[in-house]
């Protein structure tokens, strides 16, 4: 620990956002940076603690005060490399993450926890400015191969730590562009996708394979990856959304959440879309229904698309600004967020129906929306009551449905490997990756459902050792 007394003597810092009035008109990284000085201050808040709950928090167990400490040292080489033991990825985590770390940091106790998610960034971009992150090819080939289907957090995490192993890894992803749901689930004013290209450059430097706008169960069958490789690892995604099935949903000017943020990114990395197929809140009311971070990330981006106005609503309750008793430190705090997006204007309801859609001449104008509550009916189960007397129309000519994933697409692939699956519709496993079928191993949300850039992370980790064990 640099300094024992700092956390008494330093106040947390957060690094805060670019003006609004400047970056609600691109799509540049809202979050600004620290200068060195003060960010190895807000490291010197670390207080080594002897049981250290960020680590537990944390999905990929990052050994938070090790590096803390070497980051108040200015020992950014240390810091990179600590890092770099248990997350192949720290600048997408750094930037994405909602950091479970800190609501397990110590600090948190007084809602001033280490600024460990800014922290992780700063230090894995100084390790870039320095040139400390170079490609590190295996010295040697052990002549077998392994097939990732599935270039997102998982596959490419999975992909990593096999080619480092030796083996000769081929990433098959269906889009144009590595990255998955980083490129193209994430707007760009979060992720920046030179960021995601930065890394794929080392990754195929180090000799790992990826061949885009390949299908995998179209343009390579489930029969030939059991052929050709000696083991395969599943990380496609959990990419079958949640529908809302009510009358008028088949109105025009509905669309899932993915299919509006995929697009934009791609328009932002400079692809063209025909008039007819582009989805453009520009002058439209928009509303999004589902308050999670995909929901937040469509505010954000009609927003930047000029949307007279914007709503979010959200089925469940609005959360505590301050942790409920039954969800003490160091438990993950489930309390109201605000992002970036929000503060860019968007009107958030909460304990809302939406009961059906109005149209006119075949185009959505408006929602028909009611107050619910939700109702203890025993056995832990909650029980949702729509309130008479609250049916309301919004004026919404754009809508977007975010409300989460059910699991992933079971047509394709993975029917034809013939993959069983569990009471969610997840990829069923052996509790240790391993699906069903011989040599066939899954990762991230398609075996778990829906969840963080760093759980799918810590799993493609997971899934790596696992076939590392079986080969």
């Amino acid at each position: 620990m640099g300094d024992p007394k700092g956390f008494l003597k330093i106040a947390r810092k957060e690094s805060g956002n670019r003006p609004l009035h400047e970056r609600i008109n691109d799509y540049g990284e809202v979050e600004q940076t620290l200068n060195d000085t003060d960010r190895q201050l807000q490291a010197s808040r670390c207080m080594d603690c002897g049981i250290p709950f960020c680590q537990w928090a944390c999905p990929v167990t990052n050994i938070m005060p090790e590096w803390q400490d070497a980051l108040y040292k200015g020992d950014w080489r240390s810091a990179t490399d600590l890092l770099h033991m248990n997350n192949n990825f720290p600048e997408f985590t750094g930037r994405i993450c909602p950091a479970p770390c800190e609501s397990g940091c110590v600090l948190e106790l007084h809602d001033e926890p280490v600024t460990i998610r800014e922290n992780e960034v700063a230090v894995i971009e100084k390790a870039f400015q320095k040139r400390l992150i170079s490609p590190q090819p295996p010295k040697m080939r052990t002549g077998k191969t392994v097939a990732v289907v599935g270039s997102g957090p998982a596959g490419l995490a999975c992909a990593d730590i096999l080619n480092k192993a030796g083996h000769q890894v081929t990433v098959f992803e269906k889009d144009d562009a590595a990255g998955g749901l980083l490129r193209y689930g994430i707007p760009d004013f979060k992720l920046a996708k030179n960021v995601i290209d930065r890394r794929l450059d080392i990754l195929v430097a180090e000799g790992l394979t990826i061949k885009t706008n390949t299908h995998a169960g179209v343009d390579v069958s489930a029969h030939e990856l059991l052929n050709e490789f000696d083991a395969v690892c599943l990380a496609v995604g959990a990419a079958q959304p949640r529908d809302l099935q009510v009358e008028g949903r088949d109105l025009k000017g509905i669309y899932f959440a993915m299919d509006y943020l995929t697009q934009q990114n791609k328009v932002v990395g400079g692809a063209t879309h025909p008039e007819e197929v582009l989805i453009n809140a520009e002058n439209k009311h928009v509303l999004v229904i589902g308050g999670g971070d995909t929901g937040s990330d469509c505010v954000g981006t009609a927003n930047r698309q000029h949307a007279q106005s914007v709503t979010q609503v959200e089925i469940l309750p609005k959360p505590a600004l301050k942790r409920a008793l039954d969800n003490p430190w160091p438990y993950w705090a489930n309390v109201l967020k605000t992002s970036s997006s929000h503060e860019e204007g968007c009107q958030r309801t909460w304990n809302t129906l939406t009961r059906r859609f109005i149209g006119e001449d075949g185009q959505v104008k408006q929602a028909e929306i009611a107050d619910v509550d939700w109702i203890n009916v025993g056995n832990g189960k909650m029980e949702m009551r729509e309130i008479p007397g609250t049916v309301s129309t919004i004026k919404a000519d754009l809508v977007l449905l975010s409300m989460g994933f059910d699991h992933a697409v079971h047509d394709g692939l993975l029917n034809d490997f013939g993959l069983e699956y569990d009471d969610k519709g997840n990829i069923k496993t052996n509790g240790n990756h391993k699906t069903s079928i011989d040599k066939v191993f899954t990762a991230g949300d398609a075996m778990s459902g829906a969840s963080l850039v760093v759980t799918s992370i810590a799993s493609g980790r997971k899934a790596a050792a696992a076939i590392l064990e079986e080969l």
